[in-house]
């Protein structure tokens, strides 16, 4: 009958809506650190839908203070288990150094030595000379892939018992791969199974 059809509809609405208040946690208990950048769509590369997890994108995908903010909460008192970490190829923060973007912002009139970096504490101020370090620019997706594992693993805020795993994002192929491993590296060529003739 159509009214059990939107009594349905309606007490699935009020669990999505009420679920922080009755201690539900996300469908699969998963906090997902990623990059903002746009060509990578954290759903299809990791197969999950509304509501399975905490999603926090940032640039790079970086193990920063608000992500360790965020991680805390999700895993101490919402129920999640498991972090997933997703950095991808031709990303951003490898195209410049931190020096070189200190000094853009500097030709536009702003000194990154003396900026609040949280408005919400504006006596939380970097040391002077410490931007190039804090903006966390890199050159190896794979080694930063696998030091946000370690800084997630090592932070006392984060319970022992979560699981923490990282991923690449093949821009140029559209799937997922462990760090470190390429799998066109791998693949039977005449060179690698030397050459017969």
């Amino acid at each position: 009958m159509l009214f059990q059809q939107i009594d349905l509809e309606i007490a699935e609405r009020e669990a999505w809506v009420l679920r922080r208040q009755r201690g539900i946690p996300n469908n699969r208990r998963l906090f997902v650190l990623a990059c903002m950048d746009e060509r990578l769509p954290v759903n299809q590369a990791l197969g999950i839908r509304d509501g399975d997890a905490h999603v926090f994108r940032n640039a790079g995908g970086l193990v920063t203070d608000d992500v360790i903010r965020s991680a805390m909460l999700t895993t101490n008192f919402f129920g999640t288990k498991e972090i997933i970490i997703v950095n991808h190829t031709e990303c951003g923060m490898m195209l410049a150094s931190g020096e070189y973007l200190t000094a853009a912002l500097r030709e536009k009139g702003i000194d990154p030595d003396n900026v609040t970096i949280d408005p919400a504490l504006p006596e939380l101020k970097l040391p002077g000379g410490t931007f190039p370090k804090w903006i966390r620019t890199f050159t190896d997706v794979d080694e930063i892939c696998l030091r946000q594992i370690e800084l997630l693993r090592s932070c006392p805020l984060i319970p022992r018992d979560v699981e923490i795993h990282g991923y690449i994002w093949e821009v140029e192929s559209m799937s997922l791969r462990r760090p470190g491993v390429r799998l066109s590296e791998k693949v039977n060529t005449a060179k690698q199974m030397g050459a017969r003739g």
